[in-house]
């Protein structure tokens, strides 16, 4: 008897494993989550109050996942029809000049906002050791060509909506202070800022206002009641979802549309959708 429970009790361990094993792998990778938040940010203007925001983060196009995954999530992206879309950054994961068609192909089904799309650049899109300035250059030509407007430590007003966007934080071109020298503090701003660690960093010039990120993938995957075990950040608390900074600043990390690996556990992959508010 004995013998026989503990055959059974392993068989139903091993059962388990494998479930949860499955389910990491083949489930929650695919498992696109549309996340609803408001955005209250001063001085918007009332003609796009209650306008949408759409952020997608870290889509990470390469060969260790199908993108055939990317192309349906844009597809259903689409039908929200967004008010203005931010792209976060980190749109390949670079292997070979490959992964520069495999972008193209994916950004024909690439959602876009009605009035604005905005983009910045990620570290992967340095390419190996983030140092491929030439490779991110490729990159921005392909956003800017399918209409991501990419903006590289820069700021363009949109309907009333000021996007300031900081190019990557690991790479070589991050210089932010000018950009952030000249923000008017009575515009509606947001910062699109990959690395969420820069929200630490003495370069803000007294900014109030929303720090749009990604980066971190929320670890993707998580014990339950407990942190993600590896964040790619310095700062450890920032995993996913709001921040109060406490001086003014919200910041908001994006979980991320892909994945450098397919492997998610209780960390879906995730698209924000802002109803942009009056503060």
């Amino acid at each position: 008897m004995q013998r026989r429970t503990f055959v059974k009790s392993s068989l139903i361990v091993g059962a388990t494993a494998v479930g949860a094993g499955l389910y990491t792998w083949q489930v929650e990778p695919f498992w696109l989550e549309f996340v609803n938040k408001a955005l209250p940010i001063k001085n918007l203007p009332k003609a796009i109050h209650n306008r949408t925001l759409m952020q997608i983060s870290d889509v990470h196009v390469g060969d260790r996942f199908s993108i055939d995954y990317l192309i349906d999530s844009f597809k259903k992206a689409k039908s929200f029809e967004p008010d203005f879309l931010a792209y976060t950054g980190d749109y390949v994961n670079y292997e070979s000049p490959k992964q520069l068609d495999q972008l193209n192909r994916v950004l024909e089904d690439a959602p876009k906002g009605k009035l604005a799309t905005v983009s910045i650049l990620g570290n992967h899109d340095y390419g190996h050791g983030w140092r491929k300035g030439k490779l991110a250059d490729k990159i921005a030509r392909i956003l800017n060509n399918h209409g991501l407007h990419v903006l590289r430590n820069e700021q363009k007003e949109f309907h009333g909506l000021n996007f300031i966007g900081l190019d990557d934080y690991w790479a070589i071109n991050f210089d932010p202070i000018p950009v952030m020298q000249k923000v008017n503090p009575s515009d509606a701003n947001i910062v699109l800022c990959h690395n969420p660690d820069v929200a630490d960093l003495d370069v803000w010039s007294n900014y109030q206002g929303w720090i749009l990120s990604g980066h971190t993938h929320g670890g993707q995957c998580k014990p339950p009641f407990l942190k993600p075990p590896m964040l790619p950040v310095k700062n450890k608390k920032y995993t996913s979802g709001q921040f109060d900074l406490a001086d003014g600043r919200q910041l908001y990390i994006n979980r991320a549309l892909g994945h450098l690996w397919q492997v998610r556990f209780n960390v879906r992959p995730e698209i924000t959708i802002f109803n942009l508010q009056q503060a």
